[in-house]
């Protein structure tokens, strides 16, 4: 009788992303971090909640206050759904387990280049995961500046993963969103701005004082602060570029200038030093960090690992601002 019933679904419909992405959504109870988590878009994975709801006849996840909560028929859809996961992954896993990757056991080298925008954190806290879950492996860690061509070092196979920021990411390269943060301004506890009232720190102002600044991390292309103040017409003074990014709040500490960045890196420095953080009075964009790799890397078993293994990590980088 069961199979009956299931020989009435049309399974054309249903493929097993579609299954993935039912069971992340009602685990994470958000779009947003859902798609993160599946390296996706938050436009993408509503469209794919819409094909859930009419497949199943039910809302799924529903407003509660400012987050979302699964209904009683998606909580019961969560075990079902992690079963067939796992059991997709007992059937079609097995050519993966045969390349004998083991984490544990592996001797191998992993080469990363990385930009240090993100999170002061997130380095050190990689290296800590990775030496926990691989204690054989060697990692080594690349800066992205503007004389590292990541682009042909992928695809030469001399890295096998880039981590940073860009408005747009090269469209040959594969790419997993890591995590969004919002621009604001890191200022010294004396620069004038931070004893202003939030109304008079204005644009203008902004644009007026003088910048503290990354140097590019690609040659002739340049940051994702200028390329946006451009498309708008803007240009601020900037008084300062520097190519240690971990330096900047210390020079913003000693001076007054701004520093124009995520604020996941700039809340770390509050604690540290005299420091505050500014709303930025230009609309920017989210500043949006991923993870690239080429083609000639991706479908390699090791290395789908440490794509894994640098979402969850910067997945945990996340958690306490959420």
């Amino acid at each position: 009788m069961p199979w009956a019933m299931s020989e009435a679904l049309n399974f054309d419909k249903i493929d097993l992303l579609l299954v993935r992405v039912l069971h992340t959504l009602i685990s994470e109870r958000s779009v947003s971090r859902a798609a993160m988590r599946l390296g996706s878009t938050q436009p993408a994975l509503s469209a794919q909640l819409r094909r859930l709801r009419t497949l199943t006849g039910d809302p799924l996840l529903v407003r509660s206050g400012t987050g979302m909560t699964p209904t009683a028929t998606a909580l019961e859809l969560l075990g079902p759904a992690e079963r067939l996961l796992r059991e997709a992954d007992e059937l079609f896993g097995a050519r993966l387990r045969k390349t004998g990757f083991d984490p544990a056991t592996a001797e191998l080298r992993l080469r990363v280049a990385a930009s240090d925008y993100l999170d002061p954190l997130f380095l050190p806290m990689l290296v800590a995961h990775l030496q926990r879950q691989a204690p054989g492996v060697q990692l080594d860690l690349q800066p992205l500046n503007a004389d590292f061509d990541y682009r042909a070092s992928l695809a030469r196979g001399e890295v096998d993963l880039v981590i940073g920021n860009w408005l747009e990411p090269p469209g040959e390269l594969h790419m997993g969103r890591l995590l969004v943060d919002e621009v604001v301004c890191l200022v010294s506890q004396d620069h004038p701005a931070a004893r202003m009232a939030p109304r008079a720190w204005t644009q203008e102002r902004y644009l007026d004082c003088q910048h503290l600044a990354p140097m590019p991390l690609s040659r002739g292309q340049p940051g994702v602060i200028e390329q946006h103040l451009a498309s708008l017409g803007l240009e601020r003074r900037i008084a300062v570029r520097c190519a240690h990014f971990g330096q900047l709040p210390q020079m913003v500490a000693r001076s007054l200038l701004v520093l124009t960045t995520g604020r996941l890196f700039c809340n770390r420095y509050l604690d540290q030093l005299p420091v505050t953080v500014l709303r930025c009075p230009v609309a920017f964009p989210p500043m949006t960090y991923y993870q690239l790799w080429h083609d000639v890397s991706h479908n390699s078993a090791p290395l789908r690992w440490l794509r894994e293994q640098v979402r969850d990590v910067a997945r945990e980088l996340v958690k306490p601002a959420a």
